[in-house]
């Protein structure tokens, strides 16, 4: 069998297929990485209904039909079963254990069983994938849409044996996923912003836990998972226009209405409030995030000054990655930094551009600065000093007094020290004023880290709800 244009054939054995040209077969690599399966058992497709299309294709390619048994979508698979007739393709939408997926393929055998998995992401469910090798007819889509934030890219996967994909893609449309889209989705999926994709997928499942308690005292909610909602409102209609009143978008399925969960509290609320329920009062976030890609290094940060956790730090300099620890934990407030740099060059990139990346999620967390504390100082560490003092005024300047005799401490560059506070300064527009002194240059480094993050825990810190300034803005 060979493959339409641009696809080149199937070589000798059909264990070897070189799907897409260029960027394409990296993001194929990606992916398997991510789903943990060897390359030639993913086909990057259009998201979920493009997989599904394929498996439509297909059947009607070979005068088969699709069948899609009834059942709740995440029952136990024991129960369903395709009735009657001997389909080409059955499609079922479950997060049923991987062995009730395995009978149901021997089951259903020659027919192909295509597992939807769109949401897996959102739940502790075990994916379909890790019985691929055992079920030459089973084909499991995988989505980035809604857990990587691509819900308007539109790009997933095809996960089974090879020759199935081949298949697949004998039915596939010449340059299936165009340009754009493989761009966006090496993005997505670039290690730099894996810990932010895993705060976020918490966040939305625990703020889905919150709505769901909350709504489910007035309303049927219906199972499931992900950041949509499924409820049987008296009026859907009148639910509808209350919450298109109160600026959330939502949509009716039948006599159901379709609820969107938001990885934000405070959008969740007025989703809450257009049912007549009334969230406890709460102060707006001070979150921020910065996204810094160059040619040397790619970074995700983001901060929120009123959590003390969690604190995840990966740059690839282990020294570091402590150190910037110790800001967190001695400010007191969550951190979550990852950063792929050029390490095999040097660590002064990476380094430099990952302070450059907090300072500008503080400096957004920060926004108007109405009732922080704006000022902080100090720490001693052994027989090292360090003083700290910080002015959150919003204008930078940086003053750095010590020198190391240590040029390195692990892979971490002491010199790069002062630099690191100096990029910090000047991204959040603050005064930072540093002396040092000691004799262990790990412990000096140490200590301004630390100083660094107890002098901005005070200066943070909310006293009330006025700009501290005679100017009355900052």
């Amino acid at each position: 069998m060979t493959l339409p244009a641009p696809y080149p054939p199937l070589v000798s054995g059909g264990e070897g297929l070189d799907r897409y040209p260029g960027d394409a077969s990296a993001l194929a690599t990606r992916m398997a990485a991510l789903y943990a399966v060897p390359a030639e058992q993913v086909l990057p497709v259009r998201g979920l209904t493009h997989g599904l299309e394929l498996a439509y294709r297909l059947a009607a390619r070979d005068g088969g039909a699709v069948e899609a048994p009834k059942a709740e979508p995440y029952d136990s698979l024991a129960a369903i079963y395709p009735t009657g007739g001997e389909p080409a393709v059955v499609v079922i939408r479950a997060l049923g254990s991987p062995e009730a997926v395995a009978e149901m393929a021997a089951r259903v055998a020659p027919a192909l069983l295509v597992v939807d998995e769109g949401l897996i992401e959102f739940s502790d469910s075990v994916s379909a994938i890790t019985v691929v090798d055992d079920q030459p007819n089973l084909v499991v889509l995988r989505s980035l849409s809604l857990a990587y934030g691509l819900a308007g890219a539109r790009v997933g996967a095809a996960i089974a044996k090879p020759r199935t994909l081949v298949r697949l893609a004998s039915v596939m449309e010449p340059y299936a996923l165009p340009e754009p889209l493989v761009r966006l989705a090496q993005q997505a999926l670039d290690p730099s912003r894996m810990i932010e994709t895993a705060e976020r997928l918490v966040a939305v499942r625990r703020e889905r836990e919150r709505v769901v308690r909350e709504l489910g005292r007035q309303t049927p909610v219906e199972p499931g998972v992900g950041p949509i909602i499924m409820t049987r409102p008296e009026d859907p209609t009148a639910a509808l226009a209350g919450l298109k009143a109160y600026g959330v978008e939502a949509d009716l399925s039948g006599d159901r209405l379709r609820l969107p969960v938001s990885i934000k509290p405070e959008v969740n609320d007025r989703l809450l409030a257009a049912f007549g329920l009334t969230p406890a009062k709460r102060r707006a976030p001070r979150v921020g995030q910065a996204v810094r890609d160059t040619k040397e290094t790619r970074i995700v940060c983001a901060v929120d000054l009123d959590a003390p956790g969690p604190v995840k730090i990966a740059t690839g300099v282990g020294f570091f990655d402590h150190m910037l620890e110790q800001i967190a934990a001695h400010g007191g407030f969550s951190l979550r930094l990852q950063c792929e740099g050029d390490l095999h060059t040097d660590p002064h990139h990476t380094i430099e551009d990952s302070a450059i990346a907090l300072g500008q999620a503080l400096k957004q967390a920060l926004g108007e600065r109405k009732g922080i504390a704006r000022y902080g100082f100090v720490l001693p560490m052994d027989e090292a000093n360090a003083t700290v003092s910080i002015d959150l005024s919003g204008r930078p300047y940086p003053l750095f007094e010590g020198a190391f005799e240590t040029p390195f401490i692990g892979d971490y560059r002491t010199d790069l020290t002062a630099h690191v506070f100096r990029s910090l300064a000047e991204a959040m527009g603050a005064a930072v004023h540093i002396k040092v002194t000691g004799q262990d240059d790990h412990h000096k480094t140490e200590a301004v880290y630390k100083a660094f993050g107890r002098a901005l825990r005070q200066a943070i810190r909310v006293e009330g709800d006025a700009v501290p300034s005679t100017k009355g803005v900052l």
